[in-house]
């Protein structure tokens, strides 16, 4: 039997089929990993500690956000953002998109994310699964300035990698980046 590959393996090992493979788009599918722990974590102690249930705001599309949005998109956004791998991230929970420059104070980051942190939020209380949706594009406007619009709203063809990522009886992340279709199960003893 072959040995299976973790999804950081499998990451690295498949880096080169990607036409502008730099190690960027590497660094932030392994950013969306972290933060699915992250997430999966929380989730697990749904029922357990105060994570479940309503916060008193509300999102742009006049949804109740419950803990757990507020958690996920604080959890994505972090991962993101803090390894200076992307320069623009658009959530369901933020009423517009972030524009992020490079530490150096630069935007000479080439990747916008998507995300819906916590789709199906509001069935924790009930104990079914509940996922994460992302797509990540490669930017469109000059990196000697900040994102715009334009950079998000660009046709499906045009990602460069989506997936995403199921919590349930068992944490999955699946992915593509145009080359199949790639699924892996997180061992929460790892």
């Amino acid at each position: 039997m072959t040995p299976k590959k973790t999804l950081g393996e499998f990451i690295i090992d498949n880096q080169n089929q990607f036409e502008y493979s730099t190690g960027e788009l590497s660094r932030l599918l392994n950013a969306i990993r972290l933060a699915s722990k992250a997430v999966n974590h929380e989730v697990n102690k749904a029922g357990l500690v105060d994570i479940i249930g309503a916060t008193d705001q509300i999102n742009h599309s006049d949804e109740t956000q419950q803990k757990l949005d507020v958690f996920a998109n604080h959890a994505f956004k972090r991962a993101l953002i803090n390894r200076d791998i992307v320069c623009g991230f658009a959530s369901e929970e933020e009423e517009n998109f972030i524009s992020i420059p490079s530490t150096n104070g630069n935007n000479n980051n080439n990747y916008v994310v998507l995300v819906d942190p916590l789709d199906g939020s509001s069935n924790i209380d009930t104990n079914v699964s509940v996922g994460t949706i992302f797509s990540i594009y490669r930017r469109l406007s000059s990196n000697t300035n900040a994102v715009s619009v334009s950079d998000f709203l660009q046709k499906g063809i045009q990602q460069v990698a989506a997936g995403y990522v199921l919590y349930g009886t068992s944490t999955m992340l699946v992915y593509t980046t145009g080359h199949g279709v790639n699924g892996f199960t997180l061992n929460p003893a790892l």
